[in-house]
């Protein structure tokens, strides 16, 4: 029966099986060719040179295939360089391409038009500099990354055609101006321009994108906003900062009813617009920094779903709306540095789900309102610099989540709340410069996250509480110019940071500048009085007890020298002309005598530099070493107080090793001498180096960039590798010094605050003019960021050759003057513009860098670890030539 079956098989159906399977065979042929052919074009690339020897290219990196054919790349941040090849194009069924992050150049190939599948295309982070007219030919994309190139003049009208596009990145480029047929693209929601060169007034057009949900052109020279955005009625987000916007904001904005986030910072709006009540969905209002006047409109407690408000840094009057308490969603409010009177209202009790309330440096008055203490969620609360008074409410101690209480400069009186230990998160205190009265809290001492404690400038009586000293996160104390009497915590002696104690007339203690406590006279009528009863026995007994205690104090004297000799000599047995870069293995005596015969007994010839502590000299040693002396005036030498600062600084200096750190190779201790003994850098100071034109143009662009590294890598060891941290204080040109490779390194850190003979070192401002950060002005606050403060400033010194405190001044008094400053027209003219994209590159990335470290809040600077570890990592923040960065994208970017 089988048999049968099989013979009885028509012919036709044979052949037709034949034709089947000759078809398969032709089309697996086909997809053999086309996989090559794929395979060929994405050799030709040269992205995978290296994988010339695997055979199936679908496993090759960064790519995804699906039936065998390629359909998803990215090679995102794999170091490509060159342009994009024309063979790009022949991978026809790719759908994902992301190219983003790399160094590539030119033209996107115009044969890119052939992906008609590609729905992303992402190749910002690169130097292209230019679009081809068939990108209009894909009309399946969906998103499309252009920023961060180099991309100039007019996007190409032919952009209009994709009309399926969704996201539309071109941010960070140097477009001037947006097409009409911009408005074709109806299904975009995403719209980002920002960080171009658009002038003028947005085109009306643009109220054509009714789908659009994000339009972003911060960052460009607008000056006016169409009427039609009105018809935009999907916007979520709308972000106009940092343009040239003037005058009132378009009432037209109000229709906007979608609206969540709203920013027109940095520009010169002069007024709210009043039916801004209408915008109910609106979550972030920013409307900072611009030249409002005027009262803040009623209407905006109609924003109850509003999270943050920012208003600072304009001209608003007018007390605060007693309606702002029904904005119970807020969390964040800063209306600092404006010019708004009156009382706090006592509504503001019921956001309750503050974290930062900002009213610092305006004209508020009244008292604070008790009701504050109902707002524990918050982190952060500053009223300093307004009129307040009346006593500090003591319900401030229930705000338990504080981390940060400012209210200085005001005139609040009454005492501090003796609850206020309940505050056990807080890392600033700050009562400064009021009229309080009563003790301090010993409560205070609960405080053991505290940072920063300051007091000065009241009326505090009574005595400093015993256990403040053991505040051991405690960097900077400032209890100057208030009542304090008696004792000083013998604690505070040993403080290892900032402490201010003057101005208080009546303490005394063990403390440098203040009187030893004397007895009270109750003990000194007991004295006398037992004096007078003994004194023919004390007439027996004197010589007896003299000959004693001198014998004992001799005793103790040979004792101590040994043992300090013992201290100062890590080898027992020293070499004669020992070898004084064999740290400490050396006999001090001996090479104090070298020393001598080195400089002909510290000639004036051999000194290089004079300071307010001491002379440095450069000596040749026997061994035919050349090294520098740090040598202390001869009045500081002979301060027997000094030997225990002195040994301080061998140690402190002796447990530093760091490239970018002078090396200390040694000390001498002599009956007429003290100095250190460091490394001798032939190219001296950077001072020295940029004030000569010669030494300066020695100093090229590569070279600036790795002085400006080392440094960073340095203040970040200090700050971060070393327990506990090491504050320099005095970060400046003049105390990086140069080696004969003109590599930098750190210098004279420490030396005047340890051995300063008057302890009001601790206190006063330490530093050189034009780099001291602009809190120590008013608060004496000595931090890490103090060093991130002056280290900017060094920054932009190394790019401009000279100090930039009036590029500072200009940038810091008024953002219009600064508009058209580009970053070329501040670089020192003594060198030619780099050509090099990359050295361009880095040029603006410490451009960058050193706008934030200057930023005036320390809190915003960066760590000089985050610092030093972009440093490792340099790519230019904008793809641009020099000439096209100005100055007030840089000063308000914020790349860290």
């Amino acid at each position: 029966m089988k048999s049968y079956f099989y013979t009885s098989i028509p012919t036709f159906f044979i052949l037709s099986i034949i034709v089947l399977t000759g078809g398969i065979t032709r089309a697996t042929n086909d997809d053999s060719q086309w996989l090559a052919a794929e395979a060929k074009a994405l050799m030709k690339t040269g992205w995978w040179s290296n994988h010339r020897r695997v055979g199936d290219h679908c496993m090759w990196p960064g790519i995804l295939c699906k039936a065998g054919s390629v359909v998803e790349i990215d090679l995102s941040g794999h170091g490509l360089n060159g342009s994009i090849t024309p063979q790009i194009g022949a991978l026809s069924k790719l759908r994902y391409l992301n190219l983003s992050l790399n160094s590539l150049t030119g033209e996107v190939p115009s044969s890119i038009g052939n992906l008609t599948q590609l729905a992303v295309l992402d190749v910002s982070h690169n130097y292209i500099h230019s679009i081809p007219l068939a990108i209009q030919k894909m009309e399946n994309l969906v998103s499309l990354n252009l920023s961060m190139n180099s991309l100039t003049g007019k996007l190409p009208s032919s952009i209009g055609n994709l009309t399926q596009l969704a996201v539309l990145d071109v941010s960070h480029n140097y477009i001037h101006s947006i097409p009409l047929a911009i408005q074709k693209m109806e299904n975009l929601v995403s719209l980002n321009l920002s960080m171009n060169s658009l002038t003028g007034k947005l085109p009306s057009s643009i109220g054509n994108l009714t789908q659009l949900a994000v339009l972003d052109v911060s960052y460009n020279y607008i000056h006016s906003i169409p009427l039609a955005i009105q018809k935009m009625e999907n916007l979520v987000s709308l972000n106009l900062t940092m343009n040239s916007l003037a005058g009132k904001l378009p009432s037209s904005i109000g229709n906007l009813t979608q609206l969540a986030v709203l920013d027109v910072s940095y520009n010169d709006i002069n007024s709210i617009p009043p039916n801004i009540g209408k915008l109910e969905s609106m979550v972030d209002l920013d409307l900072s920094n611009n030249g409002l006047v005027g009262p803040i409109p009623s209407s905006i407690s109609n924003l109850t779903n509003l999270a943050s408000l920012y208003l600072q840094g304009n001209q608003l009057n007018g007390s605060i709306p007693q309606e702002i308490g029904r904005l119970t969603n807020l969390v964040a409010v800063d209306l600092s540095y404006n010019r708004l009177v009156g009382p706090i209202p006592s509504s503001v009790s019921n956001l309750t789900n503050l974290t930062s309330l900002d009213l610092r440096s305006n004209h508020l008055n009244g008292s604070i309102p008790q009701e504050i203490g109902r707002l524990r969620n918050l982190v952060a609360f500053d009223l300093s610099s307004n009129n307040l008074v009346g006593p500090i409410p003591s319900s401030v101690s229930n705000l338990t989540n504080l981390t940060s209480l400012v209210l200085q400069s005001n005139q609040l009186n009454g005492s501090i709340p003796e609850d206020i230990g309940r505050l056990t998160n807080l890392v600033e205190l700050v009562l400064s410069s009021n009229s309080l009265v009563g003790p301090i809290p010993s409560s205070v001492s609960n405080l053991t996250n505290l940072t920063s404690l300051f007091l000065q400038s009241n009326k505090l009586n009574g005595s400093i509480p015993e256990d403040i000293g053991g505040l051991t996160n405690l960097v900077n104390l400032d209890l100057s110019s208030n009542r304090l009497s008696g004792h000083i915590p013998s604690s505070l002696g040993q403080f290892s940071k900032s402490v201010s104690l003057y101005h208080n007339k009546d303490l005394c203690g063990s403390i440098q500048g203040f009187p030893p406590c004397a007895l009270s006279p109750t003990v000194n009528r007991e004295r006398n009085s037992k004096v007078q009863r003994n004194l023919p026995v004390t007439t027996i007994l004197v010589p007896t007890l003299l000959f004693f205690v001198s014998t004992f104090a001799l005793v103790i004297f040979t004792l101590c020298r040994r043992y300090r000799a013992k201290a100062l000599k890590h080898d027992p047995s020293p070499t004669k002309n020992g070898d004084l870069f064999c740290l400490w293995n050396f006999d001090g005596k001996i090479a104090f005598e070298d020393i001598i015969r080195a400089t002909e007994d510290f000639d004036t010839k051999y000194c290089i530099g004079t300071g307010g502590y001491g002379s440095v000299y450069r000596a040749v040693l026997p061994s035919g070493k050349v090294v520098a002396l740090k040598k202390l005036h001869r009045l500081e030498a002979q301060q027997p107080a000094y030997d225990t600062s002195f040994r301080n600084e061998i140690k402190f200096l002796t447990e530093i090793r760091h490239k970018n750190i002078v090396k200390l190779h040694g000390f001498c201790l002599h009956n007429r001498y003290m100095f250190l003994i460091y490394e001798y850098m032939e190219k001296g100071s950077l001072f020295y180096a940029l004030s000569i034109d010669e030494e300066a143009m020695e100093l090229d662009w590569t070279k600036r960039v790795n002085i400006v590294k080392g440094v960073a890598h340095a203040l970040s060891y200090m700050h971060h590798n070393c327990t506990p941290p090491i504050v320099h204080r005095d970060i400046s040109s003049n105390n990086i010094l140069l080696n004969s490779e003109l590599e930098a390194v750190i210098a004279d850190f420490g030396t005047a605050r340890l051995l300063d003979p008057d302890s009001s070192n601790r206190t006063l401002i330490v530093g050189t003019y034009g780099y001291i950060a602009p809190e120590l002005a008013y608060s004496s606050v000595v931090t890490e960021k103090c060093d991130v403060y002056s280290f900017g400033v060094l920054a932009l010194e190394v790019l401009m050759g000279k100090n930039p405190g009036e590029l500072l001044s200009t940038l810091s008094s008024s953002s219009s003057r600064v508009q058209n400053f580009m970053l070329n027209e501040i670089l020192d003219p003594r060198l030619s513009i780099p050509r090099s994209r990359k050295m361009a590159g880095d040029i603006a990335f410490i451009a960058v860098i050193a706008f934030a470290c200057l930023q005036a809040r320390p809190k915003a600077r960066p760590t000089m670890k985050l610092v030093s570890q972009e440093f490792l990592h340099i790519k230019s923040p904008i793809a641009m030539p020099l000439h096209k960065i100005s100055l007030i994208e840089l000063k308000i970017m914020r790349c860290l």
